[in-house]
C-alpha cells in the first residue's frame, strides 16, 4: 500500500494558501511563520532598513545544540586558531586542552 502525505501551509496572518515559510530572528529568538507571496513581500520590504544598516551576527548554537544549514568551523579550528593568535601576542597557553577564558576573551575582543 502507498502513502502520500501532502503538506498545506496556511498563511499565519490571514488564513490562506501560504507559499513558504520565512524564518527570521529577533533578541536572540528563531521564529518561523507560514506566509502567501504577498505577506513574504511586505514582511522583507518591512525589516529592509533593518536588514541593510545590520551586520551578520554569529550563530553559533547553545551548549548541546545543533546548528541547521550552514557550515560551521570546527572547535578544534578555532581552538588552534586562538592558540597561534595568543602565542602571537606572547599569552602563555598549553598545547592541548581547554584554553582559559581569559585568553578566549582577549581574542573575541580583538576580531
Amino acid at each position: 500500500m502507498a502513502t502520500q502525505i501532502q503538506t498545506l501551509l496556511i498563511d499565519d496572518l490571514e488564513g490562506g494558501e501560504a507559499k513558504e515559510t520565512v524564518s527570521f530572528a529577533i533578541d536572540g529568538t528563531q521564529y518561523e511563520i507560514d506566509l502567501n507571496d504577498k505577506n513574504a513581500r511586505n514582511l522583507r520590504e518591512a525589516l529592509s532598513p533593518f536588514v541593510s544598516s545590520a551586520r551578520r551576527a554569529d550563530t553559533a548554537p547553545a551548549r548541546g545544540g545543533r546548528k541547521r544549514g550552514g557550515t560551521q568551523r570546527s572547535a578544534r579550528d578555532k581552538s588552534s586558531e586562538i592558540r597561534a593568535w595568543a602565542k602571537a601576542h606572547g599569552l602563555n597557553v598549553s598545547e592541548r586542552g581547554r584554553i582559559a577564558s581569559h585568553i578566549v576573551a582577549q581574542y573575541e575582543a580583538a576580531q
